[in-house]
């Protein structure tokens, strides 16, 4: 058990405290909020992408075809934990319709880019990364339009323009242009060599690092004191409910043994920064969705450990 331990320690340990850095820097003014803005624009508009592109274009796909139940196990986690975020924000905490929204969208959004990609290439390895990019090409658009559309329907109904604007948003996003450049390439055969690979593969190998510091210094500022009550609830429900029903659906429902992993650790995830984007855009459920996304990273250090050892992995 104590080396099992050991193990999963030198998976999780060098991930926050790359976080932690990035947390410091921030704090002691280092870095501030200019070089915040850049580090992030960086990694999602550019690092991450590239990462991807690079593992689509050189994985190896399962054989016969998806495994559905991959899918169905996550997302019926996920929208069954936006339910009961969102009834329990109307309930308990007394809170309009749009707020309730993000507060469940909150609980059932995961940090993929900045926490997920980091852990779980680490975790799992090669064999992790395709069920893990292929969750994250879906895993966007299909949270943030449940949102979106839920949002908007609050008073007057969804509307046209509102659907364009939030396709063109999707078409425009970096990380969904590398997943489908990713496997436009690997459906061609094209991979990159001789130089140019050389710069993909540095531009990818910076991904991970400018990731867990961006990640720092965006907890530095979000602050973790805002709406304490609801983003406790929020953490519990991301941290520990969702991991849960997906674990128990992963032993129900076909799929190989890595990509049942992935899944879990995937659902593990701390509460990601497009929550609190989404709640700024409509100006609705701030406080718990900024302090949520803090509180839920922090909380993740102990909560990622305890489920790698339920798994196995270490």
């Amino acid at each position: 058990m104590i080396a099992r331990l050991a193990d999963i320690a030198f998976i999780v340990l060098p991930i926050f405290a790359l976080i932690g850095v990035g947390y410091v820097a921030g704090w002691t003014k280092h870095l501030g909020e200019r070089a915040a803005d850049g580090l992030s624009e960086y990694v999602f508009g550019l690092a991450v992408p590239v990462l991807i592109f690079k593992t689509l274009s050189e994985a190896k796909l399962p054989e016969g075809g998806q495994p559905w139940g991959y899918w169905i196990a996550y997302f019926t986690g996920a929208f069954l934990v936006f339910g009961l975020g969102f009834l329990l924000a109307v309930k308990i905490f007394r809170r309009s319709h749009l707020e309730a929204v993000m507060q469940g969208f909150t609980g059932a959004q995961a940090n993929t880019v900045f926490v997920g990609v980091p852990i779980i290439l680490k975790a799992f390895g090669e064999e992790g990364a395709v069920p893990l990019f292929l969750l994250i090409a879906i895993h966007l658009p299909i949270m943030t339009t449940a949102a979106t559309i839920l949002a908007e329907g609050a008073e007057s109904g969804v509307s046209r323009a509102t659907l364009i604007r939030l396709g063109k948003a999707l078409a425009r996003n970096p990380i969904l242009i590398g997943i489908y450049a990713g496997a436009i390439a690997k459906l061609t055969g094209f991979q990159a060599t001789g130089v140019s690979g050389q710069v993909v593969g540095m531009v990818a190998a910076s991904s991970v690092p400018c990731a867990l510091v961006s990640m720092g210094l965006a907890l530095r500022r979000y602050g973790f004191a805002g709406d304490l009550a609801a983003s406790l609830t929020i953490s519990t429900l991301k941290l520990v409910v969702h991991p849960l029903l997906v674990f128990g659906l992963t032993r129900m429902l076909p799929m190989p043994p890595v990509w049942a992993g992935v899944a879990v650790v995937f659902a593990a995830m701390p509460c990601g920064v497009n929550a609190y984007l989404m709640a700024s855009h409509y100006r609705a459920g701030v406080a718990s969705a900024a302090s949520a996304v803090s509180l839920s990273t922090l909380i993740s250090l102990f909560t990622i450990t305890v489920w790698l050892y339920v798994l196995g992995v270490g």
